[in-house]
């Protein structure tokens, strides 16, 4: 996932350009001791801004670094973050460290996935899973009892951190987080999507929190065993879908990894798609790939359809994430994936598209083998539910 970004203002504020001076200090530190003087100088303000609600302070300050000192942008965004999905609390007079978790699912399906309320048992059977196997002995979890889509999560970091509070007070009371979601936005609909479990997990100070943080634990089994215990618990909240689960971490890391995961999973979802709905198989697919661009590359768009024709069936999006850009070989992994899932013709177009879409229904355009951007159309006796793969 891209560090979240929002609208910034023109002039740095006082509390902005305190910020910038505090990163830069951090990523220009010479030692431990001056970084732990920084850092504390650094999350002290972050988290009286947080508790101010001072969203613009941050964007200023972000934006304003991400152009002058890369080094010091990484280190604000890493102390916002921070400072958003994390606290301190006292449980039965022991000081505890609190996180806020997201725990990833990819899923697909030609029908909706859905993104609804848990009912009760189940979020007491996953909470009690998690525990188990994700995360280390005598933790305490919190769930809120909603599977969110993207579209659902927090929109800031103070909005995050709101979050991780209520989960916090739910921990203190040993109760999960009921989650009014009658004001959340309606889920985009997409074949293939992320949706998440979010909760927090409180450790006594000092105290490993993740199972593969013990001495006898590592992430592999931990995956594993959330895998094979999670997954039968979601079979009747996700009906219709083939998913996967991806192991808890903290809330902007695992956006972040779920973000990455998502990529070529939506690639085999597509090639599944295809096969089971029009029996097309993946050595009888032609794949066009085709960057595009805005004031940079923003992602590579990858068109499939038959051998026989310049016809694009289906399309997807591969985003570049974080600090990706053209000199990374995001399409030689792009074409790893492909080769792996069996498709041969793989095609590669040395054009600058620009991020177009369809004027009628919002989609994107997606490349066809002479270079021009069409949109991706199924054959008429297999019509697809959506025009693309998230």
């Amino acid at each position: 996932m891209k560090r979240t970004r929002f609208g910034a203002r023109a002039r740095l504020s006082r509390d902005a350009a305190e910020l910038q001076r505090l990163a830069t200090g951090l990523a220009e530190s010479g030692g431990k001791l001056e970084d732990a003087f920084w850092a504390n100088e650094l999350s002290t303000l972050v988290d009286a801004l947080l508790k101010n609600g001072a969203e613009d302070d941050f964007s200023s300050a972000l934006d304003r670094l991400e152009e002058t000192h890369g080094a010091a942008y990484d280190e604000l965004a890493d102390a916002i973050e921070a400072g958003s999905e994390s606290c301190q609390i006292e449980i039965q007079g022991k000081a505890c460290n609190v996180l806020l978790f997201a725990a990833p699912l990819l899923a697909w399906s030609r029908f909706s996935i859905p993104a609804a309320q848990l009912p009760a048992a189940l979020v007491s059977t996953l909470s009690a899973h998690l525990g188990a196997h994700a995360f280390a002995n005598g933790s305490r979890l919190a769930l809120a009892n909603f599977l969110f889509s993207p579209d659902q999560l927090p929109r800031s970091f103070c909005d995050t951190r709101g979050l991780t509070l209520a989960l916090t007070d739910a921990l203190k009371n040993g109760q999960h987080l009921k989650v009014d979601s009658t004001q959340f936005p309606e889920t985009n609909r997409f074949l293939s999507d992320t949706r998440y479990l979010i909760g927090a997990v409180a450790v006594p100070q000092g105290a490993p929190i993740f199972r593969w943080n013990e001495k006898d634990g590592n992430k592999e089994n931990a995956l594993a065993a959330w895998q094979k215990q999670g997954s039968p618990n979601l079979e009747t909240l996700l009906p219709g879908c083939a998913w996967q689960l991806i192991l808890p971490d903290a809330y902007h890391a695992a956006c972040r990894s779920a973000d990455r995961a998502s990529r070529p999973f939506s690639v085999a979802a597509s090639l599944t798609f295809l096969h089971t709905t029009i029996g097309l198989q993946p050595d009888q697919m032609r794949a066009i790939i085709g960057p595009c661009y805005d004031r940079r590359m923003e992602e590579y768009r990858i068109s499939l359809g038959p051998l026989s024709q310049n016809t694009v069936y289906h399309g997807l999006v591969w985003p570049l994430l974080g600090d990706e850009d053209e000199s990374t070989d995001a399409a030689g992994e792009i074409e790893a994936v492909l080769r792996e899932a069996g498709v041969r013709d793989i095609r590669f177009l040395d054009h600058h598209f620009p991020m177009e879409f369809c004027d009628d229904c919002g989609g994107p355009l997606f490349p066809d083998s002479e270079g021009e951007l069409v949109h991706a159309e199924m054959p008429e006796e297999a019509a697809s539910p959506s025009p693309h793969m998230h």
